[in-house]
């Protein structure tokens, strides 16, 4: 590895501080390097807030460094004004001589001018070093503005006869499959994607809350298929604690700052009619959590980017079967007794 890709390196490495906080802007991390020593680095922390090279920039204790060091930063400078001004503008204030970046920023916000405005700055710049790891870091962000929708992760568990659900249950809550540890890890998830989405019959049987309980930071927006309206008004997905989006056939439910109302078309293919919703809503990334119908809908439709399937140790037998995916397994791991699929679709 030489000195450009180690400084990129950790760039992406303070970049992932901003995990889950920053949408709708993407994680971005800079250093500032003087004599080969880094003297400055910063984050993205928040959607409003400083960007990465802003804090990289201002943690400096010796300012009058800047005209003769080199600033990396994971993604392009922005050129463009936002809730912050152009980083651009900050970088040529400071006469810093030179930018290594990352790779581009495809918003078209972006997209090329803020490299652009580098170079008639008289800076010397250089791009795509780690490219590929630094696109890997904002995929989300990269799908939703080349693909005009969310990153879509598919999520659920299945026993080893390869069950989703049991035939019938007791209790309107989940029969849980994993352990304590894989679950943990899933709230975990909840807190990295900007929505989570369920099905009509998930939220009948389960009533989940569809929050982050078991680890500490932001709750999903919760999006939730209900055709018909059969959800019970005493569903928790109607407490308003958290803004929910419901796909219905019709606005037969009251909006409120945290309920909104999407009519669509349930006679058509509904998964891109909802991926279409969630773009204008500007949601980057979604969790979809079943059930196995719900799964299967966006499955058929190929709009998924991701799945994570847990595989757990016991059995049922019989009940509702497991969605299937025809493609290559990319990584498997243990969460204790558990087994953790994650498959990527690379279409």
């Amino acid at each position: 590895m030489d000195n450009h890709e180690q400084y990129i390196a950790r760039c992406i490495e303070l970049a992932k501080n901003g995990f889950g906080t920053t949408y709708p802007n993407p994680m971005v991390g800079s250093v500032i390097v003087y004599n080969g020593e880094i003297i400055g680095e910063g984050w993205h922390q928040k959607a409003g807030e400083p960007h990465a090279e802003v804090n990289a920039i201002h943690s400096v204790k010796n300012p009058s460094l800047l005209d003769k060091a080199t600033i990396y930063v994971s993604l392009e400078p922005c050129s463009h004004f936002g809730k912050t001004p152009p980083c651009c503008d900050l970088i040529i204030k400071n006469k810093i001589p030179n930018v290594v970046i990352g790779t581009v920023d495809s918003n078209i916000k972006v997209a090329g001018n803020g490299i652009k405005r580098l170079h008639e700055a008289g800076i010397n710049v250089v791009v795509g070093v780690l490219e590929k790891e630094c696109y890997e870091l904002n995929r989300r962000f990269f799908t939703f503005h080349e693909k005009k929708r969310p990153y879509i992760i598919l999520k659920w568990a299945q026993t080893q006869d390869s069950f989703i659900a049991p035939t019938e249950k007791e209790e309107l809550k989940p029969v849980w499959i994993t352990n304590l540890q894989s679950r943990q890890l899933v709230h975990k998830w909840r807190t990295e994607e900007q929505a989570i989405l369920v099905g009509t019959q998930t939220v009948i049987d389960d009533n989940p809350q569809l929050n982050a309980r078991d680890w500490e930071g932001n709750n999903p927006i919760r999006i939730v298929i209900d055709q018909r309206n059969r959800i019970p008004k005493t569903a928790h997905i109607w407490d308003n604690k958290i803004k929910t989006i419901v796909f219905s056939n019709e606005n037969s439910i009251p909006s409120s700052a945290n309920t909104i109302v999407e009519v669509i078309d349930f006679q058509q293919n509904i998964a891109p009619q909802i991926v279409e919703k969630l773009y204008q809503h500007q949601i980057q990334s979604v969790i979809i959590e079943g059930g196995a119908q719900t799964l299967q809908t966006f499955i058929d439709a190929t709009l998924w980017d991701e799945a994570r399937i847990f595989i757990g140790n016991s059995t049922f037998g019989t009940g509702k079967k497991a969605p299937v995916l025809n493609t290559s397994l990319s990584t498997k791991e243990r969460i204790g007794t558990d087994e953790l699929l994650i498959i990527r679709n690379y279409d």
